[in-house]
């Protein structure tokens, strides 16, 4: 039987509205299934990581929410571990999809798979999608240290709470005494707020164009009976990395730590454990940290690094002085042979192991893209912080000034040369500096368990009257003519070491050790506001400080 025309007129109008129904439904699902998508395969709409806005993740009681992924998505295997997302403290500009996937036998864990290499920090470097003329153009960056491996000094809120009879002076003993379960809520905390977004877009903000991160050992490969927090720290490198990229800052890798220990400073990880090339485990120990390079190598020879990681470092502060050193040179000539052969192109750094710039002539010939780091300070040596203010801005001048240009000179010296740290300190008062619990050379107060290295009398300049007071209090108290001393001392140093490859400073920010910040010294005054913009250099005339009345022992 046939349809009337009213009843095809209905039909009309049925299919009409299902198909706008169906059109209506296009319109709204599709953008969210694809915001979906681009969240969970690590390619946001924008092509590079979510934003800083606090959305995306967290436990609850950390930062930035609920992970925007199904639980049932992570494997049981994974459950719980570092690599599930429900476990991480802070998930902000991380990508919360779960991965097994590794590079080198390292996690790509929270990386996103689009990255943007168009950034530049200022105009007097080219984006890192071009080559940095690296002898040509001076480095000037800074080192956030503090964060991925404790320092008491930068941060002593760790270490204050504690009676000494406890011995928690380091990392090492802090994790030991706190337990597992406390040392990773306590560190992931920090590693989540000490460093953040906001950080690289402060450095970049202030004229400086690289980024020296420490970091350790055992965020890549923990030793099995240490007491560490083990890999999580591994997951805010790279986000720094990333967060680098973004304002166009290039990394220079520093392993802070190795296995054995490279030093037995507390910045090690581990106070007065020095074994790292020597003693009956220094085989071992020399070996696990060359495959640990092996490793490392092959995960930052990826393409998405090759513009940023531009600078590769070895060890930190190996003390030549105490280790055997034709051991410390095998290792790193064989070190260099592992990281090439794996095909990563960056500079790679190593230390001058205290032994001085003018014995370093002739050494490690033929290894193309060595650099060698010298970190300056003039806290650390009796004849150095004696000087009087007007000296130490001499020195730096003057005596670095030569140093610099000598050992930068292959024909003089080394050949490529960098210093990566120096500071404005003037003296070693900071607590905590020199170990936890020790006093200083400056006061002559400084006791360590071998007497040969204590220092019993006053260092200043004066002899006697030697006080901390002034250079430990806020910068609020300081004279104007001590914020002037300071001023030219950075920026003279800052010269200095642009005569070779340039510099980076430590630290970018502590909790309250004043002379030790950037950030804090910018915001006293004491150091150039514009890293490339200084209004003292080493041709100006220097004021006797103490005919104009500052004090040489405060």
């Amino acid at each position: 039987m046939g349809q009337t025309k009213e009843q095809r007129k209905r039909r009309r109008c049925c299919i009409l509205c299902l198909v706008a129904f169906i059109i209506l439904l296009i319109i709204i699902l599709v953008p969210i299934g694809v915001l979906v998508i681009g969240k969970n395969d690590g390619s946001p709409a924008n092509g590079g990581n979510k934003s800083s806005d606090g959305s995306g993740g967290g436990t609850g009681d950390g930062l930035g929410g609920s992970p925007d992924v199904n639980p049932n998505t992570i494997p049981t295997a994974a459950k719980g571990s570092y690599l599930d997302p429900f476990t991480w403290y802070d998930t902000r500009d991380f990508n919360t999809t779960y991965t097994g996937e590794t590079v080198g036998g390292l996690s790509v864990m929270g990386l996103f798979s689009k990255w943007d290499d168009s950034a530049r920090p200022n105009p007097n470097v080219p984006p890192l999608n071009e080559k940095f003329e690296y002898g040509k153009v001076p480095m000037r960056g800074v080192n956030v240290g503090g964060w991925l491996l404790l320092e008491p000094f930068i941060t002593p809120s760790f270490f204050k709470k504690y009676d000494l009879n406890l011995g928690v002076v380091d990392e090492y003993t802090l994790s030991a005494h706190l337990g597992a379960k406390a040392t990773a809520q306590t560190l992931e905390k920090h590693y989540a707020t000490f460093v953040t977004e906001q950080t690289f877009k402060e450095i970049a903000e202030a004229g400086l164009d690289h980024v020296r991160i420490p970091y350790p050992y055992w965020i890549v490969t923990p030793e099995a009976n240490d007491p560490y927090l083990p890999r999580v720290g591994w997951r805010y490198l790279l986000r720094g990395i990333e967060w680098a990229r973004k304002y166009g800052l290039r990394i220079k890798l520093d392993l802070h730590s190795i296995q054995g220990g490279q030093n037995g400073w507390n910045h090690s990880g581990r106070q007065g454990i020095l074994g790292w090339v020597n003693g009956t485990s220094g085989e071992a120990n020399a070996q696990k940290s060359l495959d640990m390079h092996d490793q490392l190598s092959k995960f930052f020879a990826q393409p998405r690094y090759k513009n940023i990681v531009t600078l590769y470092g070895l060890v930190n502060e190996p003390r030549m002085t105490a280790l055997p050193l034709n051991e410390v040179l095998n290792w790193t000539a064989n070190a260099y042979e592992i990281i090439r052969g794996n095909g990563l192109n960056a500079k790679i750094v190593f230390g001058d192991g205290f032994l001085g710039l003018e014995n370093w002539k002739g050494r490690l010939p033929g290894l193309e893209g060595l650099v060698l780091d010298v970190h300056q300070y003039v806290i650390f040596n009796i004849g150095q912080i004696a000087q009087t203010h007007t000296g130490k801005i001499q020195f730096a001048c003057s005596g670095w000034g030569a140093a610099m240009s000598q050992s930068n000179d292959p024909t003089t010296g080394f050949g490529p040369t960098m210093v990566g740290e120096f500071g404005q300190a003037d003296t070693d008062c900071v607590p905590y500096l020199n170990n936890v619990g020790t006093g200083s050379r400056w006061e002559g107060d400084l006791i360590f368990p071998d007497p040969s290295s204590s220092v019993t009398t006053p260092s200043c300049h004066t002899g006697a009257n030697c006080s901390c007071t002034i250079p430990n209090s806020d910068p609020s108290k300081w004279s104007d003519l001590y914020k002037q001393f300071l001023l030219m001392f950075a920026s003279a140093q800052m010269e200095s070491f642009e005569l070779a490859w340039g510099w980076m400073y430590w630290t970018w920010d502590t909790e309250d050790a004043y002379q030790w910040s950037y950030k804090k010294g910018i915001a006293a005054g004491t150091i150039p506001k514009i890293a490339y913009e200084r209004n003292f250099t080493c041709d100006d005339a220097i004021p006797d400080f103490q005919l104009l009345g500052l004090s040489e022992g405060y």
